[in-house]
This record gives structure tokens, sequence and C-alpha cells, in this order.
């Protein structure tokens, strides 16, 4: 009886571990009794907090206003919640001194030079590539409460997206697409930070800058290309040319009386240009008997 009543004793002292439903029900409190108690104390600090103002004024009433700007926002947190009524002003508003904090938030456009990028085209081509974004707060409370830098993140969520972007396109089409890898990029950018209250209004790629071995490249490449062209058409210059001489030659042979109106306006123009020339014409039927003459006698 002794032993048994000792085993007994040893069994209570030992310490019984906790169900799964008992651990559970630790861990996993009721919401709404969280909410209640959290309205609760809040009220009980909020009239704590007018009896102190009611019994410091008028000291504590210059504590108890904020002004934002036309262009700003206030974020408002009572005790670490945010408050109802989404964000203040512009202008003045009232806040409760040691319960209240509320941050400031620009609604102007907002503008940033992305960093020059080393961007490897599709054609395997590395090319520094730089950037300008515009971008503006639509949601302060969002832009807040949802991201911890909103500014920090969408630089570098920029950077991203342009390395991303470039790289899917090849060096002729980056240099020729301006626009439409600005466009690609603004809704790339306005997706991605819409859920953090952040519009992008604008992408600009500011300057593409080539290896100094591909510029020399493609100079001696374009000045092949402009010879090559300035030779074609010189060429074709030619060519209409002697069509048109051919045709008036063609014409003069077939009329006497042109070729002699051309022989007369030939000699016109000697004398006018060079006075101290004596000119003996001669007619053409003679120098054609001449001529003809000449043929006979080689023949």
């Amino acid at each position: 009886m002794a032993q048994a009543q000792q085993m007994d004793d040893v069994e209570k002292n030992i310490p019984h571990r906790s169900s799964r439903s008992g651990l559970e029900g630790v861990l996993h409190s009721d919401p709404d009794s969280d909410e209640h108690s959290h309205q609760f104390i809040e009220s009980a600090a909020t009239i704590l907090c007018i009896i102190f103002i009611t019994i410091t004024f008028p000291i504590t009433i210059f504590f108890c206003f904020a002004i934002v700007q036309e262009y700003e926002r206030a974020v408002i947190f009572r005790m670490g919640r945010l408050r109802a009524g989404g964000a203040r002003g512009p202008g003045i508003f009232f806040i409760m001194p040691c319960l209240d904090t509320f941050r400031r938030v620009d609604l102007r456009t907002i503008t940033f030079d992305v960093p020059p990028q080393e961007i490897l085209t599709k054609d395997s081509v590395t090319v520094t590539v730089d950037a300008v974004i515009y971008y503006k707060v639509q949601n302060p409370t969002i832009a807040i409460s949802n991201v911890a830098d909103f500014a920090k993140s969408t630089r570098l969520l920029a950077s991203t997206t342009l390395r991303n972007v470039l790289g899917t396109k090849n060096l002729a089409e980056i240099l020729s697409q301006r626009e439409e890898i600005s466009r690609a990029m603004q809704t790339s950018l306005d997706l991605a930070t819409d859920p953090w209250g952040v519009r992008v209004e604008r992408v600009e790629v500011k300057d593409v800058s080539l290896p100094k071995s591909l510029q020399r490249a493609m100079a001696a490449e374009a000045e092949a290309s402009r010879e090559a062209r300035a030779k074609v058409i010189a060429a074709e210059g030619e060519m209409k040319a002697s069509r048109g001489l051919k045709e008036a030659a063609d014409i003069l042979s077939e009329s006497p009386c042109a070729l002699q109106l051309r022989y007369l306006q030939t000699l016109t123009s000697i004398s006018a240009e060079k006075n101290s020339t004596i000119i003996f014409p001669l007619p053409i039927d003679m120098l054609a008997g001449f001529m003809k003459q000449h043929n006979d006698d080689d023949n």
C-alpha cells in the first residue's frame, strides 16, 4: 500500500503535456475580442488625452493641429493603426498629442534618372542605356502602409524593368524603336507599382551608348554605304546625260537647219566669252565637202 501511494504521488508531480486544441486556443486568440480590447484601450487613452489637453490648455493646443500644403496629404496613425477616413489635407487638421502620428506624402510628379545600365541585347551586343522616369503617388494611404519606401522601390523596379525589356530587343530595335520601348516600360512599371499606390506617368530612354569598337565599325559601314550610293547616283546621272546627248544628236542629224542654228549659237557664245579671239566661220557644206574628199582619198 505504501508503494502504491508513492507511485500516485510521483504521477501527480509529473507535468502533463497540453493537448493540441489547448495550444491552438492559446496561439489563436479570438479576433473579435482583440478588436474590442483595442477599441476599449483606444477610447480610454483618447479620454485621458482630452482631459490632459483641457488641463494644460492653452499650451497643448499648439500641438493639436497640423498643416499640410495643397500638394500634400497626411496619413494619420492612432496608436499604430490607420485612422478611418483616409488621408487628411490639404489645410489644417486635428491630431491627438501622444496618440496620433502622421506622415506627409507629396502628390506632385516626381522625376528621377535611372542609373546607366549595361545590357546584353538579343543579338549579343553590350550597350549602356539610361532613362528617366516620371511618377506620382495616387493613393497616399496605400503608399505608406503597403510598402516601406515607395520611392526607393520604384527606382529599383525601374532599373530591373529597363534591363528586362531591352534584353528582349536587338541593337537595331533599340536604336530605332525608342518610343515603343518607352511605352512598354511605362505599362510594365505602372502595373507593378499599382499595389503601392504609385502611378508611373512616363518613361523616356535618354541615351544608348555603344562600345568604341562597335561605333568605329558602324561608322565605316555607313561611310561605305554613302560612297556606294554616291557612285550609283553618279552612274545614273551619266546614263541619263548620255541618253539626252544621243537624242539631241539624232534630232540634229535629221534636220540640217537645226544643226546650222546650233553652229551659229556656238559661235555667239564663244564670241561673248572670249572677245580677243578671232573666229573665221566656215559654211558647214564646205566642211562636209572637205570631209567627203578626205574619206575618198583614204579609200
